[in-house]
């Protein structure tokens, strides 16, 4: 007679994985993440490495790793980051080596980062991203957004929606596209496609062990 093996909740080991939020300045993308963040205790946030100054309120290793542009400057020439770019005048970083352990373990990331940052991990880690777009419903609504937070001049905001269009200009190199016209239903459609990404059957690693103890029989 055939023996079952007991599954339990997370009984079988999962390789983790990258979730990219991407979206232009204003679409979104930090609300969705706080709350996938509070939501989801099995995500957490990648922090980053920034030659940007603490604003108030950050803390160091919660927020960003902190440092400066030479230091910033001598992890890029040993290759520790597996994404890096030059944002607004400052330099941001995904540090490789804690990134690397964390998916091995099952672990997965938040990703709040760029166009350009979202291509440097797709090339250097493909199976283990999920890439998600946000746009706004208008550019009318994206200009709104920007000028009701009231901490901008209209020209930072003018820079803003420059930069805007040139992001929205890459959403079809995104696994996933989501109009962020009413943030409810656009949180539940970005939960939707974490818990898709995590059944697929090439990061559940510990299937193979589970079905080959189905398919045995009993002698």
């Amino acid at each position: 007679m055939a023996r079952t093996p007991e599954l339990h909740d997370d009984a079988l080991h999962r390789r983790g994985l990258m979730f990219i939020l991407s979206s232009p300045s204003g679409a979104g993308k930090t609300t969705i993440s706080r709350r996938l963040l509070a939501h989801d205790a099995h995500i957490r946030m990648s922090v980053s490495v920034t030659t940007r100054p603490p604003r108030p309120g950050e803390q160091d290793g919660r927020d960003y790793h902190f440092t400066t542009r030479p230091a910033f400057a001598q992890m890029v020439e040993q290759d520790e980051f597996l994404e890096w770019a030059h944002v607004f005048g400052h330099s941001y970083g995904t540090p490789r080596a804690q990134i690397r352990a964390g998916l091995k373990a099952g672990g997965d990331f938040l990703f709040d980062i760029d166009w350009q940052g979202t291509q440097q991990l797709y090339q250097k880690a493909e199976t283990d991203v999920v890439r998600v777009f946000l746009l706004p419903p208008s550019l009318d609504e994206l200009r709104r957004r920007l000028t009701a937070r009231g901490t901008d001049s209209d020209e930072v905001i003018a820079a803003r929606m420059a930069r805007a269009q040139a992001e929205i200009s890459h959403w079809d190199g995104y696994d996933y596209v989501v109009v962020n016209d009413d943030v409810d239903a656009c949180f539940r459609k970005v939960v939707q496609i974490l818990a898709a990404e995590r059944l697929r059957r090439a990061r559940q690693t510990g299937l193979i062990g589970f079905v080959r103890e189905l398919m045995r029989t009993e002698d």
